[in-house]
């Protein structure tokens, strides 16, 4: 009797995009995959770990396409490695692939591979300000309307969550967010953006909500905004959201002199 060897899927974060980002669990899973399924620029991305390996690369909005292509393949004996930039669970494909395999009844090995998804590292570089309680929230309109996006940002900021803001492509959409935000939470609130974090061309730029729009030209699908919370301030270039230590004790408690 022939035994058809089954393969596997690792759908895989490989962080924002720098090497200096990448988890060892990542590395490993790439290694281990003969075939990666990815969207073009993240091919490129990872490009000097995949010499040997067939590599299927899709545009944007095919997704579905990439899903079909993994799955497959892994049916014919093959270990996959599908790639999303930061953590493939936050606006990544596992929730894709999961589905396509449950939907059809697929019985094959799928193991996700968590990386640093944007609104860590973005933070990272502006500071502090995930120190509390926050909100991520997507931007893009292309499977939720916008009333449902528009919604949930308005109970993010009138619950005073920080809120993490993805691929604000769509500019009328992040006016109307932002002018919500502002309603909600007033003018001088911190807003970083950060464009291409931990990629060559990255920019670091810190404002509040009576001026973030002047860096409007900067924003693009990869640029990710953080707008603090009531307690968020601007300390020298960083954002800071205290944790609330402040309630309980005096942080004023260094001797400069000493």
């Amino acid at each position: 009797m022939h035994v058809v060897k089954m393969g596997k899927i690792y759908v895989v974060g490989i962080g924002p995009g720098g090497k200096e980002a990448r988890t060892l669990e990542m590395l490993e899973a790439i290694k281990e995959s003969d075939v990666i399924v990815a969207y073009t620029t993240y091919a490129r991305l990872i490009q000097d770990l995949t010499d040997g390996k067939e590599v299927i690369t899709a545009k944007m909005k095919e997704e579905i396409f990439r899903a079909k292509v993994a799955i497959e393949k892994a049916l014919h004996g093959h270990t996959v490695a599908v790639v999303s930039s930061g953590d493939p669970q936050v606006y990544g494909m596992a929730g894709l692939i999961y589905d396509m395999a449950c939907k059809n009844n697929v019985n094959v090995e799928i193991q996700i591979i968590p990386g640093i998804t944007a609104a860590n590292a973005v933070a990272a570089k502006l500071g502090s300000p995930l120190s509390m309680d926050f909100a991520v929230i997507s931007l893009s309109d292309l499977l939720i309307p916008s009333e449902e996006i528009l919604n949930r940002v308005r109970k993010a900021a009138e619950g005073d969550f920080v809120i993490v803001l993805y691929n604000p492509i769509n500019k009328p959409l992040l006016f109307e967010a932002m002018r919500i935000i502002k309603e909600v939470k007033g003018i001088d609130v911190p807003v970083g953006i950060v464009k291409s974090a931990y990629r060559e061309d990255e920019e670091i730029m810190i404002a509040t909500l009576s001026t973030w729009e002047k860096f409007l030209n900067k924003i693009n699908m990869i640029t990710t905004i953080i707008v603090g919370n009531s307690k968020s301030y601007i300390c020298g270039n960083k954002i800071i959201t205290p944790r609330g230590y402040e309630r309980r004790y005096d942080l004023h408690v260094i001797d400069s002199n000493s």
